[in-house]
Formats: C-alpha cells, sequence, structure tokens
C-alpha cells in the first residue's frame, strides 16, 4: 500500500491543492515553518484520523475556516480513498465512500510509521509517552487489543468517578456496591491487557536489542516491562483492588493497574535511558520506530509507508548514514529537508517537492 495522490481543503496553511505522490520516495524540501511538516500530518491524519502532535481537531483546521479535509487516493487494489474531514466540529471518515464509525477500522487500510522530533519522549520522558508507544506497536496489527484497552479505560473512568462523586465525603454502602461489580471487570481487562503487554515487550526485545546492537555498538539493551498488578488471575487482581480501595478514596482515583505500568529500556538490569547521552537517547527513540516497523512487517506481511520529519537533520554525518542502513522496508517513505539538504540522499526515481508560505510545487516547476 501506498499513497497516489494527497487533496488537502483548508489543513493547517496548506493550500487547497492535489499532489501527485506516486513514488517509493518523495522528498518535501523547504525553509522552517512553510508546511512541510503539515504535509506529513495529512497522510498520517488519513491514517490515524489523529495528528501526531497530540493538538485537537480544531487547531488543524486553517485560521479563518471552519472545516476542513484531507483525503488520499491509494496504490492498492483492495481500497482506492480514504477522506478525513473535520465538519462543523465533528471527525467524518469515509472508505471508498462508505462512512466508517470507528477510526481503528483506518489501521489496517493505511499503515504508517511516523519518525519525528518529539519520539524523544520515548525514550526520555513521561511513563505515560512510553505506554502510548508500545500501546500503539500493538494495537496496528491487533485490533482486538485497542478493544481492550478501551473497554479497560471506560471501566476505569467509571471506577474514578465513583471515588470523586461524593467529594470528601466518605462513599456510602452504593458506592462499594457498584465497585464489587466494577473491580472483576477491572480485572478481567487489566489483564488481558498485561498479557499482551508482556508479549508485545518479549517480542520487541528480540528485534531492538541486535538492531541498537549494530547501529550503535552497545549491546544488550531490551524493553522490559514493569505490571502495576502482580497476579495473573481475576480473583486474586480483584483481592487487590478491595484491598487498596481506602487508599484510592483518599486519592479520588485508582493507583493501580495497567494505567500505571511502566516500559524500562534496561542493560544488565539497569535502566540505560536513565545514564545515556542525549546522542544515544536520540538514536534510541530513532530505532524504537525502525524495530516499530520491523514489527509491524512481521505481523502483517505488510510493509509500512515511513514518515520522516526532519529526522536525518538531527544526526551527525555517521548517524546519518547508520540509520540510513538501518531503515526497515517500507512501502513508500515521504522526507522533508531543508532546501540544498537532500542532494546527497536522492535517487533517480525520487519525488521532490518543495514547499513555500503552503505552496506545494515540483521541484521542476520551480
Amino acid at each position: 500500500m501506498g499513497f497516489a495522490f494527497v487533496r488537502t481543503v483548508s489543513f493547517r496553511n496548506l493550500a487547497d491543492t492535489e499532489v501527485d505522490v506516486r513514488g517509493k520516495d518523495v522528498f518535501l524540501a523547504g525553509k522552517n515553518g512553510q508546511g512541510k511538516t503539515n504535509f506529513i500530518e495529512s497522510l498520517y491524519f488519513c491514517s490515524y484520523a489523529s495528528s501526531f502532535r497530540g493538538v485537537k481537531d480544531k487547531e488543524l483546521v486553517r485560521n479563518g475556516e471552519k472545516d476542513c479535509s484531507v483525503a488520499v487516493s491509494l496504490d492498492t487494489s483492495l481500497y482506492s480513498k480514504v477522506s478525513v474531514q473535520i465538519k462543523d466540529g465533528k471527525k467524518v471518515i469515509t472508505l471508498d465512500g462508505n462512512h466508517l464509525e470507528d477510526r481503528k477500522e483506518l489501521l489496517s487500510v493505511a499503515p504508517v510509521i511516523i519518525f519525528c522530533h518529539e519520539d524523544m519522549e520515548f525514550a526520555a520522558g513521561t511513563p505515560e509517552r512510553r505506554r502510548w508507544f508500545f500501546d500503539q506497536t500493538r494495537s496496528i496489527w491487533d485490533s482486538l487489543y485497542l478493544d481492550d484497552l478501551r473497554k479497560y479505560r471506560h471501566v476505569l473512568k467509571t471506577r474514578n468517578s465513583l471515588f470523586r462523586k461524593n467529594g470528601n465525603t466518605r462513599p456510602g454502602p452504593e458506592i462499594f456496591a457498584m465497585l464489587d461489580a466494577l473491580d472483576p471487570q477491572l480485572a478481567h481487562y487489566g489483564l488481558e491487557l498485561k498479557r499482551k503487554r508482556q508479549e508485545t515487550a518479549e517480542e520487541f526485545s528480540l528485534i531492538f536489542e541486535p538492531l541498537y546492537r549494530e547501529i550503535s555498538g552497545i549491546a544488550g539493551i531490551g524493553v522490559t516491562y514493569i505490571p502495576s498488578w502482580k497476579g495473573d488471575d481475576v480473583s486474586s487482581i480483584t483481592a487487590q483492588l478491595c484491598g487498596r480501595r481506602e487508599a484510592d478514596i483518599s486519592f479520588g482515583a485508582s493507583l493501580s493497574g495497567p494505567h500505571r505500568d511502566r516500559y524500562l529500556f534496561t542493560k544488565e538490569g539497569e535502566d540505560f535511558s536513565a545514564r545515556a547521552s542525549t546522542g544515544q537517547r536520540r538514536l534510541l527513540s530513532l530505532l524504537l520506530r525502525v524495530a516499530q516497523a520491523k514489527v509491524f512487517s512481521e505481523k502483517t506481511g505488510k510493509r509500512p509507508v515511513l514518515l520522516l520529519d526532519d529526522v536525518l537533520l538531527e544526526l551527525d554525518r555517521e548517524k546519518r548514514r547508520n540509520f540510513l542502513l538501518a531503515m526497515p522496508e517500507y512501502e513508500q517513505a515521504f522526507y522533508t529537508f531543508l532546501p540544498g539538504e537532500y542532494d546527497n540522499y536522492r535517487k533517480s526515481d525520487t519525488i521532490v517537492y518543495r514547499i513555500e508560505s503552503g505552496q506545494v510545487k515540483h521541484e521542476k516547476s520551480w
């Protein structure tokens, strides 16, 4: 699967246009602030119906406009067109003209892997960001995992609302009765997440460790999954939840569960990223995405589209060379560059577009 044409209307600062991207490698060149990342974001938007920048949908709409849309034509025999609109404040997703109720259905249609500066948060950021990365890694090939995650979050939200319902007043018997009904559900969905997260961490390490060793020369870097819950059956976890209710009530939220799980990048049992240099962390974050793409291909037999936003710019010459050698197999790749920085990387069939003030023009037209 690859993208053939991209059409944007009132999306960010991009001009309303249709761009021909039929090629394996597409370069987007321009000065900072001209719209290169916005173009990358438009492709991601058609794959996940959200922004990789973590912004609200309304921020994707061009200033002065109410609605926006992105549509892509696909180079595949299975589907031909994906469209994602923000219309009257609501998101509308269509696949070959048919309305999709759930954006998770896009995951198997137009899979992309994004490489961007924000990926540094996976190496050096909060536990929430690492959970997000590994949740995405699993979700892009296992839609049932996403279902379990949603169900767990729904029960968790309901449970937390009970703790906050009476404010500082101690909950009455009816609240405890509701907790008795919710806790086995929370345990059931949470244990399924725990099982799959452990499996994902182990499988990911098998790919990531040799990859990082080959590129960095540092051996033994693995992914360690640290679950919040101890135990693997619903009854024991339910008992733990019951025993911790007083603490949860005092805090006003559930203090244990998969929403408190952690992932560590370890070497010989110690936290590697905590003492790694900035360069080692940057390389780690890039290779996490490479490994994510490799896991996806291994599980699905498909090659993803890669979106690389200024990642080469942030590496020195040796690291650029090593990173390009480690690139996973891909169906198509989009790169952003500053002017004059892409000549060493272009091939004879590379498509080059220059972007200036939101205008996307083929290099030959300048």
